[in-house]
């Protein structure tokens, strides 16, 4: 699967680049909506036919918020000591890593502040994307499923759920979502918090 993603990236990369007129971008945003939206029908047909699952997941609980908690909890103290080893102020670092994965909203909400910290935070969020993208397969496989959800961070809800859903089980895959959504809401409001201090 890792191989798969990487090998469609590097396509994509080359058909951009030598390939495919200027008029096509104009229509990608289309194209990517609803190859996410079929993506993601086409993942909860796969959790749907698994009817057990649910009954498992409301027998885990509120311990199932653990999951995303970790995952935020890691990320900003993961950049605050990136920003350690960088001698960043503190607060750059931990707002580039509340980021989440999320790197349009991000790089848009560290805009007025500074356009070098919005650019480092839409490459930084932009590259964890790939890194989970690539990763989920193996993680999943040596360390663990719920593991693999770590490296995701918002985008555990979309981009990267189909790879979790083909490399985990259904329960990994709705636990996924819960936490992609989580760290959804908390983007807006943990960034702006974070850089504040």
């Amino acid at each position: 699967m890792s191989l798969k993603i990487f090998i469609s990236v590097i396509l994509g990369i080359g058909a951009g680049y030598f390939f495919l007129p200027p008029t096509f971008f104009a229509s990608t945003d289309i194209i990517i909506d609803i190859g996410l939206c079929l993506l993601l029908f086409f993942v909860g047909i796969d959790i749907g036919k698994h009817k057990d699952v649910f009954i498992k997941i409301k027998n885990i609980g509120f311990k199932i918020l653990l999951v995303p908690l970790a995952v935020i909890i890691g990320s900003i103290s993961g950049s605050i000591v990136a920003g350690i080893i960088l001698r960043m102020p503190l607060n750059e670092a931990g707002a580039v890593g509340a980021g989440l994965g999320w790197y349009t909203l991000s790089s848009m909400l560290l805009a007025n502040y500074s356009t070098e910290l919005s650019a480092l935070a839409f490459i930084a969020n932009v590259v964890r994307e790939i890194i989970a993208l690539i990763t989920i397969p193996m993680v999943a496989k040596y360390i663990g499923s719920l593991e693999s959800i770590a490296s995701c961070g918002a985008t555990a809800m979309d981009t990267s759920l189909p790879v979790i859903s083909e490399a985990t089980d259904s329960q990994t895959t709705i636990i996924a979502f819960i936490t992609g959504v989580i760290c959804t809401m908390s983007v807006p409001l943990l960034l702006p918090m974070i850089l504040k201090l």
